[in-house]
């Protein structure tokens, strides 16, 4: 099971809000869980606290501890894992067009790709009624405002990254990279397979090969900020 760790975000001003169109949808499911308005304005509160510390993800759930003016509590949310026949499709719903893959990485979620996998069945993104929680709080509110408040910053990295959605439903961006390989390999091999399948395969390594150098990137400008030992 791919476990992936994002960092802490700092404190920020303004609403907890998403941007993108996808993560907006997120947040709307996540407002539909929600009990009242006050526990809303809470979470709101909190998740721009800077106090919730390093969101673990992995299909099916993700796990963050919160700081509020009680104590330090421990969340763990659960989103429902799509089926094997449903992970398979949503593969299939990449592939289906080139260009995809590579917007997933560049950090953009089709409208068509989620459409597409609508048409096969496939629910991407989450109703309210499917967000899950427990909390070391005991609240008795399922999800309470410090499990809503890491709702709220998961928003945010699905703003960033729609592959976190992907992540949480059960297909790791490895996972997606490996499984479009093996579906174009066998036939790039022996030059049986379409125009369709080719682009898709040079797709993912154009696009892979972009991200590897991006995150190399970012490792050495992080390491170019840190001050030198003395």
């Amino acid at each position: 099971m791919t476990t992936v760790v994002h960092p802490r975000t700092p404190a920020r001003r303004g609403a907890a809000r998403a941007s993108r169109w996808w993560a907006k949808a997120w947040v709307r499911a996540v407002e539909e869980a929600s009990y009242s308005s006050a526990d809303l304005s809470t979470a709101r509160t909190i998740s721009r606290s800077g106090r919730i510390g390093q969101i673990s993800v992995e299909p099916g759930r993700f796990v963050a501890a919160v700081e509020d003016e009680s104590g330090l509590w421990a969340v763990l949310g659960t989103v429902p894992v799509l089926e094997p026949s449903a992970l398979d499709a949503l593969v299939e719903a990449v592939a289906a067009e080139s260009g995809r893959v590579a917007a997933l990485l560049a950090g953009d979620l089709p409208h068509t790709l989620v459409e597409h996998a609508e048409e096969a069945g496939v629910e991407l993104l989450p109703f309210g009624t499917e967000l899950g929680s427990t909390c070391t709080c005991q609240a008795w509110a399922d999800p309470c405002p410090h499990a809503l408040a890491v709702m709220y910053q998961l928003a945010w990295l699905l703003d960033d990254d729609p592959l976190v959605l992907l992540h949480l439903r059960g297909l790791a961006r490895d996972e997606l990279l490996a499984r479009l390989h093996e579906r174009s390999a066998p036939e790039s091999e022996t030059g049986s397979g379409d125009d369709g399948d080719t682009d898709v395969d040079t797709d993912v390594d154009i696009a892979a090969d972009a991200a590897l150098r991006a995150a190399a990137l970012l490792a050495e400008l992080e390491a170019a900020d840190r001050p030198s030992a003395t």
